[in-house]
Protein backbone atom coordinates (compact mmCIF):
# COMPACT_ATOMS: atom_id res chain seq x y z
CA UNK A 1 0.00 0.00 0.00
CA UNK A 2 1.52 3.31 -1.07
CA UNK A 3 2.05 6.22 1.42
CA UNK A 4 -0.28 9.16 1.60
CA UNK A 5 1.22 12.27 -0.24
CA UNK A 6 -0.05 14.54 2.46
CA UNK A 7 2.07 12.73 4.99
CA UNK A 8 5.42 13.39 3.04
CA UNK A 9 7.51 16.43 4.52
CA UNK A 10 7.78 19.57 2.32
CA UNK A 11 11.57 20.47 2.02
CA UNK A 12 11.36 22.78 -1.07
CA UNK A 13 9.85 25.80 0.74
CA UNK A 14 12.52 25.66 3.44
CA UNK A 15 15.29 25.72 0.83
CA UNK A 16 13.69 28.80 -0.81
CA UNK A 17 13.58 30.56 2.49
CA UNK A 18 17.29 29.92 3.01
CA UNK A 19 18.19 31.21 -0.42
CA UNK A 20 16.03 34.30 0.12
CA UNK A 21 17.75 34.97 3.43
CA UNK A 22 21.16 34.70 1.82
CA UNK A 23 20.17 37.10 -0.98
CA UNK A 24 18.78 39.58 1.55
CA UNK A 25 21.98 39.48 3.55
CA UNK A 26 24.02 40.08 0.41
CA UNK A 27 21.81 43.01 -0.58
CA UNK A 28 22.06 44.49 2.89
CA UNK A 29 25.82 44.10 2.77
CA UNK A 30 25.94 45.84 -0.60
CA UNK A 31 23.85 48.72 0.72
CA UNK A 32 26.07 49.12 3.76
CA UNK A 33 29.23 48.93 1.64
CA UNK A 34 27.85 51.49 -0.84
CA UNK A 35 27.00 53.84 2.00
CA UNK A 36 30.47 53.52 3.47
CA UNK A 37 32.09 54.08 0.04
CA UNK A 38 29.87 57.09 -0.72
CA UNK A 39 30.68 58.61 2.64
CA UNK A 40 34.41 58.13 2.13
CA UNK A 41 34.21 59.55 -1.41
CA UNK A 42 32.29 62.58 -0.18
CA UNK A 43 34.90 63.21 2.48
CA UNK A 44 37.66 63.06 -0.15
CA UNK A 45 35.73 65.40 -2.43
CA UNK A 46 35.04 67.82 0.42
CA UNK A 47 38.70 67.77 1.39
CA UNK A 48 39.76 68.41 -2.22
CA UNK A 49 37.17 71.21 -2.50
CA UNK A 50 38.42 72.80 0.73
CA UNK A 51 42.01 72.69 -0.54
CA UNK A 52 40.94 74.15 -3.89
CA UNK A 53 38.92 76.86 -2.14
CA UNK A 54 41.85 77.77 0.08
CA UNK A 55 44.17 78.17 -2.95
CA UNK A 56 43.51 81.48 -4.74
CA UNK A 57 42.76 81.34 -8.45
CA UNK A 58 44.62 84.04 -10.38
CA UNK A 59 45.05 85.22 -13.96
CA UNK A 60 48.54 86.14 -15.11
CA UNK A 61 49.85 88.48 -17.82
CA UNK A 62 53.29 88.91 -19.34
CA UNK A 63 54.97 92.36 -19.29
CA UNK A 64 54.39 93.81 -22.72
CA UNK A 65 56.21 96.18 -25.09
CA UNK A 66 53.18 96.88 -27.29
CA UNK A 67 51.66 99.67 -25.18
CA UNK A 68 54.57 102.00 -26.00
CA UNK A 69 55.78 100.62 -29.36
CA UNK A 70 59.30 101.97 -28.76
CA UNK A 71 58.11 105.58 -28.76
CA UNK A 72 57.43 108.21 -26.15
CA UNK A 73 53.92 109.72 -26.34
CA UNK A 74 53.55 113.00 -24.47
CA UNK A 75 51.00 115.84 -24.41
CA UNK A 76 52.08 119.39 -25.21
CA UNK A 77 50.82 122.92 -25.78
CA UNK A 78 51.56 124.97 -28.89
CA UNK A 79 52.72 128.56 -28.43
CA UNK A 80 53.77 131.28 -30.86
CA UNK A 81 57.52 131.40 -31.46
CA UNK A 82 57.44 135.16 -30.77
CA UNK A 83 54.62 136.77 -28.80
CA UNK A 84 54.40 140.38 -27.61
CA UNK A 85 51.62 141.92 -25.49
CA UNK A 86 51.39 145.62 -26.48
CA UNK A 87 50.83 148.06 -23.59
CA UNK A 88 50.46 151.86 -23.72
CA UNK A 89 53.38 154.09 -22.72
CA UNK A 90 51.23 157.23 -22.50
CA UNK A 91 47.97 157.96 -20.72
CA UNK A 92 44.93 159.28 -22.54
CA UNK A 93 41.99 158.04 -24.60
CA UNK A 94 42.00 155.71 -27.59
CA UNK A 95 41.53 157.90 -30.63
CA UNK A 96 41.41 155.13 -33.26
CA UNK A 97 42.37 151.48 -33.83
CA UNK A 98 43.29 150.16 -37.27
CA UNK A 99 43.63 146.35 -36.97
CA UNK A 100 41.46 143.63 -35.49
CA UNK A 101 42.09 140.05 -34.38
CA UNK A 102 43.36 137.76 -37.10
CA UNK A 103 44.84 140.59 -39.15
CA UNK A 104 48.42 140.11 -40.42
CA UNK A 105 50.69 143.05 -39.60
CA UNK A 106 54.20 144.17 -40.54
CA UNK A 107 56.87 145.55 -38.24
CA UNK A 108 56.19 149.26 -37.59
CA UNK A 109 52.60 149.12 -38.85
CA UNK A 110 50.21 151.45 -37.02
CA UNK A 111 47.86 149.55 -34.71
CA UNK A 112 46.12 152.39 -32.83
CA UNK A 113 46.37 156.07 -31.92
CA UNK A 114 46.08 157.56 -28.45
CA UNK A 115 44.89 161.10 -27.72
CA UNK A 116 47.00 162.47 -24.80
CA UNK A 117 46.20 166.17 -24.08
CA UNK A 118 48.10 166.13 -20.79
CA UNK A 119 51.26 164.99 -22.53
CA UNK A 120 50.82 167.62 -25.22
CA UNK A 121 50.62 170.37 -22.59
CA UNK A 122 53.68 169.00 -20.79
CA UNK A 123 55.61 169.10 -24.05
CA UNK A 124 54.58 172.72 -24.70
CA UNK A 125 55.61 173.67 -21.17
CA UNK A 126 58.97 171.91 -21.58
CA UNK A 127 59.66 173.73 -24.84
CA UNK A 128 58.87 177.06 -23.18
CA UNK A 129 61.20 176.20 -20.31
CA UNK A 130 63.90 175.35 -22.85
CA UNK A 131 63.48 178.71 -24.57
CA UNK A 132 63.76 180.51 -21.22
CA UNK A 133 66.87 178.50 -20.29
CA UNK A 134 68.52 179.27 -23.62
CA UNK A 135 67.77 182.98 -23.20
CA UNK A 136 69.28 182.95 -19.72
CA UNK A 137 72.30 181.07 -21.10
CA UNK A 138 72.82 183.65 -23.86
CA UNK A 139 72.66 186.55 -21.38
CA UNK A 140 75.07 184.78 -19.02
CA UNK A 141 77.46 184.19 -21.92
CA UNK A 142 77.52 187.89 -22.90
CA UNK A 143 77.93 188.94 -19.25
CA UNK A 144 80.75 186.50 -18.65
CA UNK A 145 82.61 187.61 -21.77
CA UNK A 146 82.36 191.30 -20.73
CA UNK A 147 83.61 190.63 -17.22
CA UNK A 148 86.44 188.51 -18.56
CA UNK A 149 87.48 191.46 -20.77
CA UNK A 150 87.39 193.86 -17.81
CA UNK A 151 89.29 191.35 -15.73
CA UNK A 152 92.10 191.45 -18.26
CA UNK A 153 92.60 195.20 -17.60
CA UNK A 154 92.62 194.69 -13.82
CA UNK A 155 89.73 197.13 -13.41
CA UNK A 156 87.49 194.57 -11.63
CA UNK A 157 88.16 191.97 -8.99
CA UNK A 158 89.03 188.45 -10.16
CA UNK A 159 86.41 187.05 -7.78
CA UNK A 160 83.66 188.86 -9.67
CA UNK A 161 84.93 187.50 -13.00
CA UNK A 162 84.89 183.96 -11.61
CA UNK A 163 81.32 184.41 -10.34
CA UNK A 164 80.11 185.53 -13.77
CA UNK A 165 81.90 182.62 -15.44
CA UNK A 166 80.38 180.18 -12.95
CA UNK A 167 76.92 181.64 -13.58
CA UNK A 168 77.39 180.94 -17.29
CA UNK A 169 78.24 177.32 -16.52
CA UNK A 170 75.05 176.97 -14.42
CA UNK A 171 72.91 178.48 -17.16
CA UNK A 172 74.41 176.14 -19.73
CA UNK A 173 73.61 173.14 -17.51
CA UNK A 174 70.03 174.34 -17.03
CA UNK A 175 69.69 174.74 -20.77
CA UNK A 176 70.89 171.16 -21.34
CA UNK A 177 68.46 169.83 -18.71
CA UNK A 178 65.58 171.66 -20.38
CA UNK A 179 66.62 170.22 -23.74
CA UNK A 180 66.76 166.72 -22.29
CA UNK A 181 63.26 167.12 -20.86
CA UNK A 182 61.94 168.25 -24.25
CA UNK A 183 63.62 165.26 -25.92
CA UNK A 184 62.10 162.88 -23.37
CA UNK A 185 58.58 164.19 -23.85
CA UNK A 186 59.03 164.21 -27.64
CA UNK A 187 60.00 160.53 -27.59
CA UNK A 188 57.11 159.81 -25.23
CA UNK A 189 54.73 161.63 -27.57
CA UNK A 190 55.74 159.23 -30.33
CA UNK A 191 54.16 156.44 -28.28
CA UNK A 192 50.77 157.95 -28.99
CA UNK A 193 51.11 155.87 -32.15
CA UNK A 194 50.96 152.20 -31.16
CA UNK A 195 52.88 150.13 -33.74
CA UNK A 196 53.65 146.44 -34.31
CA UNK A 197 57.10 145.34 -33.02
CA UNK A 198 57.53 142.58 -35.65
CA UNK A 199 55.77 140.79 -38.47
CA UNK A 200 52.95 138.64 -37.16
CA UNK A 201 49.26 138.27 -36.52
CA UNK A 202 46.98 140.16 -34.13
CA UNK A 203 45.74 137.45 -31.78
CA UNK A 204 44.14 139.74 -29.14
CA UNK A 205 42.52 143.21 -29.06
CA UNK A 206 41.35 144.47 -25.66
CA UNK A 207 40.48 148.10 -26.38
CA UNK A 208 37.99 150.23 -28.32
CA UNK A 209 37.30 153.85 -29.29
CA UNK A 210 37.21 156.25 -26.36
CA UNK A 211 38.65 153.74 -23.88
CA UNK A 212 40.67 155.23 -21.03
CA UNK A 213 44.34 154.32 -21.40
CA UNK A 214 46.64 154.15 -18.40
CA UNK A 215 50.37 154.32 -19.07
CA UNK A 216 52.59 151.37 -18.08
CA UNK A 217 49.62 149.33 -16.81
CA UNK A 218 51.35 146.01 -17.43
CA UNK A 219 49.35 144.44 -14.61
CA UNK A 220 46.14 144.83 -16.66
CA UNK A 221 45.10 143.74 -20.13
CA UNK A 222 47.31 144.50 -23.08
CA UNK A 223 45.87 146.69 -25.83
CA UNK A 224 46.93 144.14 -28.46
CA UNK A 225 48.84 140.86 -28.60
CA UNK A 226 51.00 140.23 -31.65
CA UNK A 227 52.11 136.64 -32.35
CA UNK A 228 54.53 135.34 -34.96
CA UNK A 229 52.81 132.10 -36.00
CA UNK A 230 55.06 131.18 -38.92
CA UNK A 231 56.94 129.01 -36.43
CA UNK A 232 55.52 127.60 -33.22
CA UNK A 233 57.03 126.38 -29.99
CA UNK A 234 55.81 123.17 -28.35
CA UNK A 235 56.73 122.53 -24.72
CA UNK A 236 56.82 118.89 -23.56
CA UNK A 237 57.80 117.40 -20.20
CA UNK A 238 60.04 114.36 -20.69
CA UNK A 239 60.32 111.84 -17.79
CA UNK A 240 63.78 111.85 -16.24
CA UNK A 241 64.77 108.31 -17.30
CA UNK A 242 64.02 109.11 -20.97
CA UNK A 243 65.96 112.39 -21.08
CA UNK A 244 69.23 110.77 -22.31
CA UNK A 245 67.36 109.32 -25.31
CA UNK A 246 65.81 112.65 -26.38
CA UNK A 247 68.72 114.69 -27.72
CA UNK A 248 68.75 118.05 -29.48
CA UNK A 249 67.51 117.91 -33.11
CA UNK A 250 65.52 114.75 -32.38
CA UNK A 251 62.55 114.54 -34.74
CA UNK A 252 59.08 114.71 -33.19
CA UNK A 253 55.73 113.75 -34.74
CA UNK A 254 52.91 116.11 -33.74
CA UNK A 255 49.16 115.44 -33.95
CA UNK A 256 46.31 117.87 -33.20
CA UNK A 257 42.64 116.95 -32.73
CA UNK A 258 41.33 119.38 -35.36
CA UNK A 259 43.21 117.49 -38.11
CA UNK A 260 42.77 113.78 -37.28
CA UNK A 261 45.10 111.48 -39.15
CA UNK A 262 47.50 114.26 -40.12
CA UNK A 263 51.02 114.40 -38.69
CA UNK A 264 53.24 117.47 -38.46
CA UNK A 265 56.99 117.36 -38.03
CA UNK A 266 59.10 119.21 -35.48
CA UNK A 267 62.55 119.02 -33.92
CA UNK A 268 63.80 119.38 -30.35
CA UNK A 269 65.44 122.81 -30.24
CA UNK A 270 66.24 123.29 -26.55
CA UNK A 271 66.26 121.48 -23.20
CA UNK A 272 65.99 122.95 -19.71
CA UNK A 273 68.76 120.56 -18.60
CA UNK A 274 67.21 120.36 -15.17
CA UNK A 275 64.62 118.14 -13.52
CA UNK A 276 61.47 119.59 -12.02
CA UNK A 277 61.36 118.21 -8.47
CA UNK A 278 57.55 118.26 -8.40
CA UNK A 279 56.96 116.20 -11.57
CA UNK A 280 60.30 114.44 -12.12
CA UNK A 281 60.43 115.65 -15.72
CA UNK A 282 62.64 117.84 -17.88
CA UNK A 283 61.05 120.58 -20.00
CA UNK A 284 62.04 120.50 -23.66
CA UNK A 285 61.12 122.84 -26.50
CA UNK A 286 60.10 121.58 -29.93
CA UNK A 287 60.01 123.92 -32.95
CA UNK A 288 57.28 123.34 -35.54
CA UNK A 289 57.10 124.89 -38.99
CA UNK A 290 53.67 126.49 -39.48
CA UNK A 291 54.08 128.03 -42.92
CA UNK A 292 50.63 126.76 -43.95
CA UNK A 293 49.07 128.45 -40.93
CA UNK A 294 47.07 125.35 -39.94
CA UNK A 295 48.36 125.12 -36.36
CA UNK A 296 47.13 127.62 -33.78
CA UNK A 297 48.95 129.03 -30.75
CA UNK A 298 47.53 127.79 -27.46
CA UNK A 299 46.24 124.55 -29.01
CA UNK A 300 46.68 121.14 -27.37
CA UNK A 301 48.85 118.64 -29.26
CA UNK A 302 50.02 115.05 -28.88
CA UNK A 303 53.67 114.29 -29.57
CA UNK A 304 55.43 111.04 -30.42
CA UNK A 305 59.20 110.74 -30.00
CA UNK A 306 60.93 107.65 -31.36
CA UNK A 307 63.13 105.94 -28.77
CA UNK A 308 66.20 103.73 -29.20
CA UNK A 309 65.45 100.00 -28.96
CA UNK A 310 67.08 99.67 -25.54
CA UNK A 311 64.74 102.31 -24.13
CA UNK A 312 61.55 100.31 -24.81
CA UNK A 313 59.63 100.06 -21.55
CA UNK A 314 57.75 97.07 -20.10
CA UNK A 315 54.08 97.73 -19.42
CA UNK A 316 51.65 95.95 -17.10
CA UNK A 317 48.02 96.62 -16.10
CA UNK A 318 47.67 99.25 -13.40
CA UNK A 319 45.59 96.78 -11.34
CA UNK A 320 48.64 94.53 -10.93
CA UNK A 321 50.37 97.01 -8.61
CA UNK A 322 50.42 96.33 -4.87
CA UNK A 323 50.84 99.32 -2.55
CA UNK A 324 52.05 98.50 0.95
CA UNK A 325 54.42 99.36 3.77
CA UNK A 326 57.29 97.78 1.83
CA UNK A 327 56.67 100.08 -1.13
CA UNK A 328 55.38 99.40 -4.62
CA UNK A 329 55.45 95.72 -5.62
CA UNK A 330 53.93 93.26 -8.09
CA UNK A 331 53.05 89.58 -7.54
CA UNK A 332 54.84 87.09 -9.78
CA UNK A 333 53.91 83.40 -10.17
CA UNK A 334 57.02 81.22 -10.01
CA UNK A 335 57.62 77.91 -11.79
CA UNK A 336 56.25 76.07 -8.74
CA UNK A 337 53.00 78.09 -8.87
CA UNK A 338 53.94 79.99 -5.74
CA UNK A 339 53.83 83.75 -5.31
CA UNK A 340 56.96 85.93 -5.43
CA UNK A 341 56.54 89.62 -4.57
CA UNK A 342 58.93 91.86 -6.51
CA UNK A 343 59.61 95.56 -5.81
CA UNK A 344 59.26 97.74 -8.94
CA UNK A 345 59.66 101.38 -9.97
CA UNK A 346 57.23 103.17 -12.29
CA UNK A 347 58.56 105.31 -15.13
CA UNK A 348 55.21 106.53 -16.51
CA UNK A 349 51.55 106.15 -15.57
CA UNK A 350 49.51 105.76 -18.78
CA UNK A 351 46.16 105.23 -17.08
CA UNK A 352 45.05 101.63 -17.57
CA UNK A 353 48.64 100.49 -17.94
CA UNK A 354 51.88 101.63 -16.33
CA UNK A 355 55.44 101.53 -17.59
CA UNK A 356 57.89 99.78 -15.28
CA UNK A 357 61.42 101.17 -15.10
CA UNK A 358 63.03 98.46 -12.95
CA UNK A 359 62.08 95.18 -11.26
CA UNK A 360 60.53 93.11 -14.08
CA UNK A 361 61.70 90.93 -16.95
CA UNK A 362 59.71 90.03 -20.09
CA UNK A 363 59.41 86.38 -18.98
CA UNK A 364 57.75 87.11 -15.62
CA UNK A 365 54.17 85.93 -15.06
CA UNK A 366 52.49 88.89 -13.37
CA UNK A 367 49.24 88.38 -11.46
CA UNK A 368 46.72 90.66 -13.14
CA UNK A 369 44.59 91.48 -10.06
CA UNK A 370 46.27 90.10 -6.93
CA UNK A 371 43.84 89.25 -4.10
CA UNK A 372 44.18 90.92 -0.71
CA UNK A 373 46.53 89.32 1.78
CA UNK A 374 48.75 87.65 -0.81
CA UNK A 375 52.22 86.88 0.59
CA UNK A 376 55.52 85.44 -0.60
CA UNK A 377 55.35 81.66 -1.03
CA UNK A 378 51.52 81.40 -1.17
CA UNK A 379 50.35 78.69 -3.61
CA UNK A 380 47.99 79.81 -6.36
CA UNK A 381 46.05 78.26 -9.23
CA UNK A 382 46.69 79.88 -12.62
CA UNK A 383 43.83 80.13 -15.11
CA UNK A 384 44.03 80.85 -18.81
CA UNK A 385 43.08 84.48 -19.49
CA UNK A 386 41.54 83.62 -22.86
CA UNK A 387 39.35 80.93 -21.30
CA UNK A 388 38.37 83.30 -18.49
CA UNK A 389 37.40 86.01 -20.99
CA UNK A 390 35.36 83.56 -23.08
CA UNK A 391 33.53 82.32 -19.98
CA UNK A 392 32.71 85.91 -19.02
CA UNK A 393 31.06 86.49 -22.42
Amino acid sequence: MSPDPASIPRKAPRRGLAIGGIVGCLALGLIVANGIWSRSSSEVQLKALAIATATPTVAVVAPDHAANKSSLDLPGRLEAYSRAPIYARVSGFLKAWHVDIGAPVKAGQLLAEIEAPDLDQQLLQARAALASARAAEALALVTAQRWQTLGGTNTVAKQTVDEKTGDLTVKQALSKAAQANVDRLTVLADFKRVVAPFDGTVTTRNTDLGALINADSSAGLALFVISDTRKLRLAVSVPQNYVPAVKLNTKVDIMVPEYPGKTYSGVVEASARSVDAASGTTRMQVVVDNGAGELMPGAFANTRIALPQDMVALTIPAGALIFGQKGLRVAIVGTDNKVVLKPVAISRDLGQVVEIATGLSPTDRVIESPPDGLSDGDPVRVVNIAAKTAAAH
